[in-house]
Formats: C-alpha cells, sequence, structure tokens
C-alpha cells in the first residue's frame, strides 16, 4: 500500500455529485426550451393568429441566436471560468424563459395602449384588435426578444459542462459521464410534455413560462456552494485527483503537491480554425444538431397536424418518445468498452461508436410510411433516432477533451454550437415554411400529400444526416492527432 492510499484510505468520487449538478442545470435548460413547443399550438397560436411558418421563424431565430451566442459563450466560460460562468448563464436564460410570459401583456399594450397586469384582460385585449397581422407582428416580435435572451443564456449550458467535465475526469470516463449529464436534455424532454400542458391548462400559458423559469434560480443556489475546481475541492482526496489526471503527466506535479493550477492559457478563433479537429467537430455538430431540435421542437406538432392530438392528448406519446431516448446513457459506456476491452485508443474507439449510431437514425425513412398502422410506429421510431443522436452526441463532445488542451475545451465547444445551431436554423425554418406550402398547394410526392408530404422530406433528411457527417468527419481526422499545447 502507497503513502497516499494509506493517508486517504479510500478514494472519494465527488466527481459524480459534479456530474448530477450538470443533469440537473441541463434539465432545467431543457425543461424550458420546451415551454414554448408544449404550448404554441394550442394555447399561443390562437391567440395571435400564428401560422407553422411564424413558429418556424421564431424556433429558426433562437437557433441562430443559439449558433453565434455559442460561438462566444465557450470564450466566456473559458474568461468566467467554470463558477461564475455557469452562473451568469443560468442566471440569464431563466431569467429569458420567465419574460415569455409576459409577452401578451406586452404584445396588448403595444397593439391597443392597454397597458394591463393581467394575463387574462391581456388575452381579451389582444382578441378586440381587429387587425390580425399587427397582432401577429408585434406578438412574434416579442418572443423572438424573448427567445433571444434565453439562447444567449443557454448557450453556456454546454460548454460550461464539457468544461467541467474536463476538470473532474479523465479522458477514457468523459463520454459516460457527458451521456449522464447530456440525459439531462432527455429526462426535461420527458418532464415537459407531463407537465406544461397541463400547467398551462390549468392557470395559463404564462405560468408555464414563469414555473419552469423559476428552477433556473434554485439551481444555482446550489452551485455557489458545490462547485470549485478538484485541485482545491475539499471533498476531493489526492487519490480521486490523482484519478482525474491519471491521463495527463503535465499535471502530475499537482497531483503529488495539490499546488496552484497553471497560469491560464486561451486559445484565439484564429488558431482554433486553423486545424483540422475544429473542423471536424463543426461539420459534426452542423450536420446533426438540426435533427435533435427538429424532434425537440416539432413533435408536438407533428402529432397535433398528422394526427389531429391536442397537447395535452399527445402528452402520453411524447412521454414514451423521450422515455425510448433514455436508453442513449449507454451509449457513452460504448467507447470505454472499445478502450479497455479493445484496447483501443480513446478517439478510435469513440469514432467506432459514432458509426454504429449513426446507422439507428435511418429508421426515421420509415417513420411516415408506416405512421398509418398505427401512432405508435413514428413516435417509436423517432424515440430511437433520438436516443442515437444523444448518444452520438455524448461521444462527439468527448472529441474535443481527446483532441484539445483543457483550456480550449470550451471555446471549440462553442464553435462547434454555432455550427449546430445554424444547422438547426435551416431545419427549424426550412420546415415551418415546407409545413405551410405543402399543406397550402396539398403537395404530393411518393404517395403522400400535404402536410404528411413535408413531414416525409424532413424526416428523410434527419434520417442520413449522421452517416454523412460521420464521413466528413474521418475524412478530415482519419486518426487520433492531439492539438500540442
Amino acid at each position: 500500500m502507497t503513502q497516499v492510499q494509506q493517508h486517504e484510505g479510500k478514494m472519494s468520487n465527488y466527481r459524480w455529485t459534479m456530474v448530477a449538478m450538470l443533469f440537473f442545470a441541463t434539465t432545467i435548460n431543457y425543461l424550458d426550451r420546451q415551454v414554448l413547443s408544449l404550448t404554441w399550438a394550442d394555447f399561443i397560436a390562437p391567440e395571435f393568429h400564428w401560422t407553422n411558418n411564424d413558429y418556424g421563424t421564431i424556433t429558426g431565430l433562437f437557433s441562430i441566436f443559439y449558433a453565434v451566442s455559442m460561438l462566444f459563450a465557450g470564450k466566456f466560460i473559458d474568461w468566467m471560468d467554470t463558477k461564475k460562468g455557469y452562473l451568469w448563464a443560468i442566471g440569464v436564460w431563466s431569467f429569458g424563459a420567465i419574460i415569455h410570459a409576459f409577452c401578451g401583456i406586452a404584445t396588448a399594450g403595444i397593439a391597443a395602449g392597454d397597458w394591463t397586469i393581467s394575463f387574462s384582460s391581456a388575452s381579451q385585449t389582444i382578441a378586440a384588435v381587429s387587425d390580425v397581422s399587427k397582432i401577429i407582428t408585434i406578438s412574434v416580435s416579442l418572443f423572438i426578444f424573448s427567445r433571444f435572451v434565453l439562447a444567449v443564456g443557454e448557450a453556456g449550458n454546454f460548454p460550461a459542462a464539457i468544461k467541467t467535465t474536463a476538470e473532474y475526469f479523465p479522458k477514457k470516463d468523459r463520454a459516460f459521464a457527458t451521456s449522464i449529464f447530456n440525459s439531462g436534455a432527455q429526462v426535461g424532454a420527458l418532464l415537459a410534455p407531463v407537465s406544461i400542458p397541463f400547467i398551462a391548462k390549468a392557470w395559463g400559458w404564462e405560468m408555464a413560462f414563469i414555473m419552469i423559469g423559476a428552477l433556473g434560480f434554485v439551481w444555482m443556489g446550489f452551485w455557489i456552494f458545490m462547485y470549485e475546481k478538484p485541485e482545491v475541492h475539499k471533498r476531493v482526496n489526492k487519490l480521486e485527483l490523482a484519478y482525474i489526471h491519471q491521463d495527463d503527466a503535465a499535471e502530475e506535479n499537482i497531483i503529488a503537491q495539490n499546488e496552484t493550477v497553471a497560469p491560464k492559457k486561451h486559445m484565439s478563433f484564429g488558431r482554433a480554425f486553423r486545424y483540422k479537429q475544429t473542423w471536424a467537430f463543426v461539420v459534426g455538430k452542423f450536420m446533426t444538431d438540426g435533427v435533435w431540435w427538429f424532434y425537440l421542437f416539432w413533435a408536438p406538432a407533428y402529432l397535433k397536424s398528422v394526427y389531429g392530438m391536442s397537447s395535452t392528448e399527445s402528452a402520453p406519446y411524447i412521454f414514451v418518445l423521450y422515455l425510448i431516448v433514455m436508453i442513449s446513457i449507454a451509449g457513452g459506456y460504448l467507447p470505454t468498452y472499445f478502450v479497455d476491452k479493445k484496447k483501443m485508443e480513446p478517439y478510435a474507439g469513440r469514432m467506432r461508436a459514432m458509426l454504429i449510431f449513426a446507422f439507428f437514425p435511418l429508421l426515421a425513412l420509415f417513420a411516415q410510411p408506416l405512421g398509418h398502422i398505427s401512432v405508435w410506429i413514428p413516435v417509436i421510431i423517432i424515440g430511437i433516432a433520438a436516443a442515437a443522436h444523444q448518444a452520438w452526441s455524448a461521444n462527439l463532445f468527448s472529441t474535443i477533451g481527446d483532441m484539445f488542451p483543457k483550456y480550449a475545451v470550451a471555446t471549440i465547444t462553442g464553435i462547434g454550437g454555432m455550427a449546430g445551431g445554424v444547422g438547426s436554423f435551416l431545419i427549424n425554418k426550412g420546415s415551418g415554411a415546407l409545413f405551410d406550402f405543402s399543406e397550402k398547394t396539398n403537395m404530393k410526392l411518393l404517395g403522400f400529400e400535404g402536410i404528411n408530404t413535408g413531414y416525409f422530406i424532413i424526416f428523410c433528411i434527419c434520417a442520413v444526416a449522421y452517416l454523412i457527417g460521420w464521413i466528413i468527419m474521418k475524412l478530415l481526422v482519419p486518426v487520433y492527432k492531439p492539438i500540442e499545447e
């Protein structure tokens, strides 16, 4: 037994407490993001006279705001460092979530000059305005602003979470840790349909935004007292610190002496874009992030448009959909299996796992063709495809830690997030316009008519995106090549 083991005894496991905190933050992140998608069709659209294209504009611009914010969020997190950066991020997005609730009051005030403080009377005032286009323009603009604030804050979640994971885990465990906290996205999406529509139905859509948005401020209170860097955290002993830094020879002095971390370094955007590794991550995010966001934002609308379900009627189906997505947690373990059992290096094991996951979304090709048999078939298929995305995403995020030094992790995450946001804008805005066009013109394709044609086209795009993305990534970075510090 070594002197360290005799002194420390059993290794602490505080890193998993950090994963739990990241999990809850991501859950809240996705709950806030889902409130609009679960309330717009039944509650908000009738009040403000929105079309699919209006909703597509709002969600599409949210993706752009999120994309641009991700570019700077990574730099912001690296600059502010993890603790303060995460607090700023969740504080801003929680505020942004809550101000959605006041868009009705503001619309009534601008359109009719009635600055009431009552949600119900604001709705009545809006209903009395004869100029529908004015109501649409004002309300859409206000929701776009609210989504902007939400996007700016939410953009900080994944850079901060990935940075925390890189701080608290060795490379071989990062995909698993990422898959656990990333499952908060599924849990948030799982809780959303069984809570948000019912809150909106009981107390109004405005209260759904307020109640869900307030959760972020609760999380902030815990984060203030629970996070410190592992090198200085009182609940991380030397054995756990040694485990965390097991594959980082440059930090062995920190492990042995528990001294202050080396002076901060930064990676500029100009330097980052010189590496093929950056472009590989950018391609992976651009090609696939929009697929997840399409499922997230449009699944309730799909069940309403194709199967005529209200948000409360579709709640069990959306719940099951995201219950299926929960199996993606196991996806983070697959590269660990390749590394430990097959003796592959981490990047090769991760790419092998991602190739496997890239085949599952092909099932989306059959969502519409088999949908006439039962609504459960497309729900299950979308659930499997979305689970594959989350497993893919957890491993894709972890490739950053494989190839880049820790000081650049949040910056590269932000650059990739920007690319993912651009891809998401294209699919969300394009979907809204396509759905309205296909419904208006009764578009026909391969036996589908109307809006069913639009969904069939988008499902086909979602199905092949992962294999295309993987091939391009592999061409850019065929073998493991870390960035030298």
